[in-house]
């Protein structure tokens, strides 16, 4: 997948800063036979994602134009107990309060700690307080990210607390039956 945190490079390609705006969005690779060079001058910068859970652990959610089913069915509202009767909140709302959720003093991802057992499939945690290592949670297991897929199963340690990377907000629309797609290399299936 591809995402996007506005004009990151330089005119050289150097990457200059971690984000320009607020809207972190998440895209297809492909839509619309739409064609781009990669880092051109002037223009946002692409940045590639394993999968969607991997970029909404980033802090992006859907984007509303090439995703406009995963967009609706984002159940940010439903989760953060927000009354939609008037509305669904904008995505301007959504984006102000995943920028406060994904950073932390001095530019660092903010993270919060929960116990395991309490959070929905699709989450994204580290175990290690003194070494990063983020795994996903699915069916019951910890699975190790890489680059290229999901490597290694660990066992789901029930009542651990564990440092949560996934912004609060995108947690509570998965608790509320949003389910981010996954590389396939993380859909088992895996030994009890």
């Amino acid at each position: 997948m591809m995402g996007n945190r506005g004009r990151l490079h330089d005119n050289y390609g150097v990457i200059r800063r971690l984000w320009q705006a607020k809207r972190w969005l998440v895209g297809l690779l492909e839509f619309d036979g739409r064609h781009r060079q990669v880092m051109a001058p002037d223009r946002c910068t692409e940045l590639f994602f394993l999968d969607e859970a991997t970029a909404l652990a980033a802090g992006h959610r859907p984007c509303f134009e090439c995703r406009w089913g995963a967009y609706n069915a984002y159940a940010w509202a439903a989760g953060n107990g927000i009354d939609v009767t008037d509305g669904r909140p904008t995505a301007a709302s959504i984006d102000d309060r995943l920028h406060e959720e994904r950073l932390g003093p001095g530019r660092s991802k903010r993270t919060f700690v929960e116990k395991i057992d309490g959070l929905p499939d699709g989450v994204f945690e580290s175990l290690d307080k003194d070494e990063f290592r983020p795994y996903l949670l699915g069916g019951g297991h910890l699975l190790a990210w890489s680059p290229g897929g999901y490597t290694a199963v660990c066992p789901l340690a029930v009542g651990e607390v564990v440092s949560v990377l996934t912004p609060k907000s995108t947690v509570a629309a998965m608790r509320a039956g949003y389910k981010p797609e996954v590389h396939p290399s993380g859909n088992g299936p895996w030994p009890s």
